[in-house]
């Protein structure tokens, strides 16, 4: 996981050369063709009326069994996504490890509810973690995603304090030995995980759990990771209790920092259901924890591992810029910067480039399980101002300077 310290004839680029502006760097490792395919891509997503006609036309489509599987797989998968499997991602993580970027294989199947779903994503979560066992420069870290294991309106009835039935307590504790299984193995190999965030309204008994896991599993160092969506205006504090619950309980603190990914969804049903939106009131509002929150755990390294899981220019520029002010080296173990495949790679490789870690979320998984993954990332680049349009505007520097 961690980086060879430079050697005495291996200088890094100082700090004030850090430009996210260099697209020589980001799209260093796209062919021409690639980067056409990205600006056309692009510029669908931009197209509000696409992303949301998009979605019910396509599901229909697969569900009639009409041949769009493969226009699919050869535009928006073969940009977004890693492969259908591991070894259909073998090839991207290459090309990423060549530019000192780490993998973090992510099995994005959704939509599949039965404990026969849950049990084979735990399985394909395990075949991860296995990879990045025999492949640790590539692989820093697993991940998995909560109702990837469990059934949602389980933990929706968990949060709302609603008695389980006696067949839903064995389910739960099916839920708890799938998420242990996977904190055990990360354990036993050193291998740090991931445990993405849900909606508010499940994420309780989710947080409750990992919690207990870290008690279980970070005594020496931190295993498992929490993730914490600064969107919510209550997680900075969450982010606070947790750490010092760590200090009381003696455990070390894995952190996730992220924005956050139904903000839309989350106003929509507080409104709806009469209850304060959990969400900030605005994105200065975000913005302001998020930073925060990064200088947070920067002053608490010794206790804290955390990773800055962000596409924001800003909140990238003064986590660098701040270790480089404390003296903090920029390969520190307990520091990692993550954006997802294919976008923000200004962010990614430029950070790479100056001996920073940095790595790709990797979506994979069968075409049209990961359907729904990838229709929520392109309404998600709509509803963040500029996203887009910042995307685009790179894409054009690099085809201006290659001149096609």
């Amino acid at each position: 996981m961690i980086k060879k310290q430079p050697s005495d004839n291996e200088v890094l680029p100082p700090i004030g050369e850090l430009d996210f502006n260099n697209t020589e760097i980001a799209f260093k490792s796209k062919t021409d063709a690639e980067l056409n395919r990205a600006y056309w891509l692009f510029k669908i997503i931009a197209s509000n009326f696409l992303v949301k006609v998009g979605p019910p036309i396509t599901n229909f489509a697969l569900k009639a069994g009409l041949p769009v599987k493969g226009l699919i797989k050869k535009t928006i998968f073969n940009h977004f996504c890693g492969g259908e499997s591991i070894d259909g991602c073998k090839p991207t993580i290459a090309s990423l490890a060549k530019q000192q970027v780490g993998t973090i294989l992510d099995y994005s199947a959704e939509g599949e509810d039965s404990e026969a779903d849950f049990d084979r994503t735990y399985q394909e979560v395990l075949k991860t973690i296995q990879y990045a066992l025999k492949h640790p420069k590539e692989m820093p870290f697993a991940v998995f995603k909560p109702t990837g294991v469990g059934r949602f309106e389980l933990y929706e009835k968990l949060d709302a304090g609603v008695a389980l039935t006696p067949a839903e307590e064995i389910e739960w504790e099916h839920v708890k030995a799938r998420f242990d299984g996977i904190c055990k193995a990360c354990h036993e190999y050193g291998i740090p995980v991931l445990v993405d965030a849900e909606h508010s309204w499940i994420q309780d008994s989710i947080d409750d759990l990992v919690r207990d896991l870290m008690r279980t599993y970070n005594k020496e160092k931190a295993i498992v990771f929490n993730t914490y969506q600064l969107y919510r205006h209550d997680k900075l504090a969450s982010l606070k209790a947790d750490y010092h619950l760590a200090e009381t309980d003696g455990f070390y603190l894995g952190a996730k920092l992220v924005r956050g990914a139904y903000m839309e969804i989350e106003r929509e049903r507080a409104e709806k259901n009469g209850y304060p939106s959990p969400i900030q009131p605005d994105m200065n509002a975000t913005n302001t924890d998020y930073n925060a929150a990064l200088l947070f755990c920067l002053d608490r390294l010794d206790r804290v591992s955390f990773m800055a899981g962000t596409h924001n220019e800003e909140s990238s520029r003064l986590l660098a810029e701040e270790m480089e002010k404390r003296g903090i080296p920029r390969n520190h173990s307990h520091v990692y910067f993550a954006q997802l495949l294919a976008m923000s790679d200004h962010l990614t490789f430029n950070l790479a480039a100056h001996g920073f870690n940095s790595a790709k979320y990797m979506p994979y998984g069968p075409v049209k399980l990961v359907m729904p993954y990838l229709f929520r990332r392109a309404q998600e680049n709509t509803s963040v101002a500029g996203q887009t349009g910042r995307e685009l505007s790179l894409i054009l520097k690099e085809k201006a300077r290659r001149k096609i």
